[in-house]
Order: structure tokens, then C-alpha cells, then sequence
């Protein structure tokens, strides 16, 4: 096999051939690896690798009766380790940090068959919508190079939409599967809280708002996985009861004729929101009502910016967590240099909250959950666009210096440090506002590509449904993806060289 034939298969046809013995798992490892080292120069793409590992692994596979049985994936550079493996979270402070078991998200992969050929780039910690970690350097958009695929997960997109391999492990505590599909031109599904592995160690990831799961090329690869994926833990904190059906099997099932169906096209925080994001919604708006549907605009019974501030309570919380974590770990106070701007700038913020403030930040997510039961007892779907503008140029949402320290010195000396931390998000949450909601809520939510802007960058649309739903989500999706509407990677001028 060739790249030019590689490219047009998702992980489930893979998965097919090698069951039919027409491909053999070291050949595809082999395409993975030279593709790979064909684009990470211009991409940057990965962390590290395990070529000869995972070579050798190929080489001595017995192809079982497993649902991607010799199929190759890289996994994210945060909450998914591989035993033996450096897992940095993008970080300075774990550089040197290898991972002694897999952990169970991960475990999931390996029963199901994946060789691992390594770990995508993500910003420090994950806290950012780019990938540009100072650990790594920039990720870049293989629709463009000089943008960025978002993030956090933004290396597994890259490389997704630049052909080395058609799935890669992510993660969502705020948009970062969405984010990077609606910037990269792929399929993004964040489930209901609580459907995928969580732990060892843990039974929740940023009190629920957090997730793993995929990137994807395919609605078909995100339904595979999915059931692949699913579970109910009894350590976990959160859990959804299985969709015994399985979700490929609802691509037999049609969706109901006439949906009710939600949209908006206004930013939940006041910001501004392009011409593209709005056309890309209202094209598919106009598809919907054309196949019977009732699209209605309404927006969410929700204060958008107040939910921003709760969520940065949290996020404000588990970054002092972690740092306090690291200290007693390594013996040492950490300062500024140790880490990023927003790591440090959170970590500052969260020293200052009382348990009273986390507590009542998390009660605001409940009753925005309730909230949005509420809305989807009269609404099957919400549409938004998945972000407000196409990608952002690489360097456009980081800090300069001068920046930087003027937020260092505000942080230690003003009292409201949570005004800080919103402002110093602003920028960031200007370009992707409308994906927190789902984390908050634990609802779950997909962005399809569904647009091109007409300097050829994609822009996704987002759409939620209500807990438990993967299903309708996938069956809508998939529909879709048979349109006209449809315009996936295989655009992508990169992805053909």
C-alpha cells in the first residue's frame, strides 16, 4: 500500500483490510512513520515517538478479533499514558516524567487492538485553546502553516488532517476536541459526562468538566469508537448508563421527521462572532428545515459570562491543586519561571478562593445542567457554531513578555484576582465561546465541517444534545456527512501532497 491509497481509508476500513489479510499492521506502521517524518518538520506535530517499538510490536502482531486489530494512533501528551512512556502534559516541570502503567482510557485502546506510535503536542496542562507549549513550540494547521490547529488537542488534529493517521487519542475539559475540529476540518465528539474511562487514581477529571476521547476523520470511526470506548466504572464519579444498541447500529436507524431543533449564531459572552461562523450555521439551519425539520433561533437559558467565571473558579482551583502537588512532590516552591503565564496566573488565583467559592462555582454548574434539561424537553438539538472565527494565526494568542509581566504584577497585588484571570482568557474565549457550556453541563456535543471560509480554513459547526444522547448526535452526523454540506479533511490542499 501506498500513502495515496493510505490516506483515503478511516481507522474501521484499516481495521478491514488487515482483517482480510490484503495489509499487514507493520505496513501501515511503516506509511504512519514516513508520513509522519514527511510533515512534523513543517507541522511539529508530536512529542516523541516509539518508532522502534512499536515496529517491532508490528512485526510480531497476532491480528485478533478486535475492533481496530493492528490499526496505528498516536495518543495525547496529557492524561494518557502509556506504560514506559514520557507523559509531559506539556510542561517543563515533567519533561523528564515516565508513566509506570497505562492508564485505563488508554487500556481501552490497547484491547482494542491500536499500536502506539506516540504522543501529539498539547499546550501546558491543557489550559489553552493553541498548541504552543515552550516545552515544544508550536503546533501548526496543515491547512495552512502559519495557523494554528487549536487546541488543546491540537496535535492529534494536525495529524489527522495532514494524513499520518485517520484517529488519534484527545481530550475536552472546554472545547479542546471541538476547538481543533472546528480549526482542522474534522469530526469532534465530546460524550456525556462520565461514557469513557477515567483513572487509575482518579474518578473525575476537572470535576467532571474534562473527558477523553477522539479526533476523528470520519462520523463512521466516531461511533466505532464510541462503543468501543463506553463503559460504567464503580470508582468513577459520574456515570452514563451504556447505549446497549451500539452506536454504528444507529446509522441504520433514520432520524424522526420532524425535529425540533434550536439555534444561535450570538456569542454566550458578548463577543464578536465572523461572517463565516454565522453563514456556516445558517447554511446548515436552511439544510435542516429543507429535510422537515423546525429550526427555531433561541438562545440558552443560561448567563454566559457568569458560567466563564465559574468555570475559571475551577480551573483556578485545580491548577493551585496540581502545583501544590508538584511542590510536595519535588520538595521545592515553584515560582513564576517554573511555568507558563496561565498556569502560574491560575495557581495564583486559586490560593486566594475559599472552600465557599469552589462550592457555590459548582452549584452554578448544576443548575445550568438543569437549566439545559429543561431546554432539550422542547429542543432534540442545539446549534451554534463550534467557534466564532476561523483558526488564529500561530503566535496571535500568546502573550509577549511586556504582557506577561504586567499580569504577574496584577495578579500579586490586586484583590479580585478572578477579574484577572477573565481578562487574561478574553482574547482566547473571543475566538471559541460557545464549547464550554457542554463541560459545564456534562451534555454531549460534536462539530461537524460543514465550512470553508474563502481564504481555505474550515470553520465547524457545534451541536448539543441532551445527556445520553451520543446517539442522536451520531445519526444526525452522519446524515449529514453524506450532503453537500460535507467538507472534511480530504479538502485540505496539505493533506494531497
Amino acid at each position: 500500500m501506498q500513502f495515496d491509497e493510505y490516506k483515503n481509508y478511516d481507522a474501521t476500513g484499516l481495521a478491514e483490510l488487515i482483517r482480510r489479510k490484503e495489509v499487514h499492521p507493520s505496513e501501515l506502521v511503516d506509511i504512519a512513520f514516513k508520513r509522519l517524518h514527511h510533515v512534523n518538520p513543517a507541522l511539529n506535530m508530536i512529542t516523541h515517538h516509539r518508532e522502534e517499538a512499536v515496529k517491532k510490536e508490528a512485526g510480531h502482531f497476532p491480528v485478533r478479533d478486535a475492533a481496530f486489530s493492528g490499526v496505528p494512533i498516536l495518543m495525547k501528551n496529557i492524561s494518557q499514558s502509556i506504560e514506559g512512556e514520557k507523559l509531559t502534559s506539556g510542561s517543563r516541570l515533567l519533561q523528564n516524567q515516565v508513566e509506570q502503567h497505562d492508564n485505563y482510557f488508554v487500556k481501552k485502546f490497547r484491547e482494542a487492538g491500536f499500536l502506539f506510535m506516540g504522543h501529539t503536542n498539547s499546550p501546558e496542562f491543557g489550559l489553552k485553546n493553541i498548541t504552543e507549549p515552550k516545552l515544544y513550540g508550536p503546533t501548526r494547521n496543515p491547512w495552512n502553516p502559519a495557523y494554528s490547529p487549536g487546541g488543546s488537542s491540537g496535535g492529534a488534529a494536525a495529524a489527522i488532517a495532514a494524513g499520518v493517521i485517520p484517529v488519534a487519542g484527545a481530550s475536552d475539559g472546554g472545547g479542546s476536541i471541538r476547538i481543533p475540529a472546528s480549526f482542522s476540518g474534522l469530526v469532534g465528539l465530546k460524550p456525556t459526562r462520565g461514557r469513557t474511562p477515567v483513572g487509575p487514581g482518579a474518578g473525575r477529571q476537572w470535576q467532571g468538566a474534562s473527558i477523553n476521547f477522539v479526533l476523528t476523520k470520519t462520523v463512521r470511526d466516531c461511533a466505532v469508537l464510541l462503543d468501543q470506548l463506553q463503559v460504567v466504572e464503580p470508582h468513577a464519579a459520574f456515570q452514563t448508563p451504556l447505549y446497549e444498541k451500539g452506536y454504528r447500529h444507529t446509522f441504520s436507524e433514520k432520524l424522526p421527521k420532524q425535529l425540533r431543533i434550536a439555534f444561535s449564531t450570538e456569542s454566550p459572552v458578548g463577543t464578536p462572532i465572523s461572517d463565516d461562523a454565522k453563514k456556516a450555521v445558517l447554511q446548515f439551519v436552511r439544510y435542516l428545515e429543507q429535510n422537515g425539520h423546525i429550526v427555531e433561533e433561541r438562545q440558552t437559558p443560561n448567563d454566559g459570562v457568569q458560567l466563564m467565571r465559574d468555570y475559571y473558579v475551577m480551573n483556578s482551583g485545580e491548577m493551585n491543586a496540581v502545583v501544590r502537588g508538584l511542590e510536595k512532590a519535588m520538595g521545592v516552591d515553584l515560582t513564576a519561571e517554573d511555568m507558563e503565564i496561565e498556569s502560574w496566573l491560575l495557581h495564583q488565583a486559586g490560593k486566594t478562593l475559599t472552600a465557599a467559592d469552589y462550592s457555590d462555582s459548582l452549584a452554578a454548574w448544576d443548575r445550568a445542567a438543569e437549566a439545559m434539561s429543561s431546554f432539550h424537553q422542547t429542543y432534540d438539538f442545539y446549534i451554534s457554531p463550534a467557534t466564532a472565527f476561523h483558526a488564529p494565526k500561530v503566535g496571535e494568542l500568546t502573550m509577549t513578555d511586556r504582557k506577561e509581566q504586567e499580569f504577574k504584577e496584577r495578579i500579586a497585588a490586586e484583590k479580585d484576582k478572578q477579574d484577572i484571570i477573565y481578562e487574561m482568557f478574553l482574547p482566547s474565549l473571543t475566538y471559541t465561546p460557545f464549547t464550554q457550556l457542554a463541560n459545564l453541563t456534562g451534555q454531549p456535543a460534536i462539530s461537524l465541517p460543514l465550512y470553508l471560509t474563502e481564504n481555505g480554513l474550515p470553520i465547524g459547526v457545534q451541536v448539543m444534545a441532551g445527556k445520553g444522547e451520543e446517539h442522536r448526535l451520531l445519526q444526525l452526523a452522519h446524515e449529514t456527512e453524506q450532503s453537500d454540506l460535507w467538507k472534511g479533511m480530504h479538502g485540505n490542499p496539505y493533506f494531497q501532497g
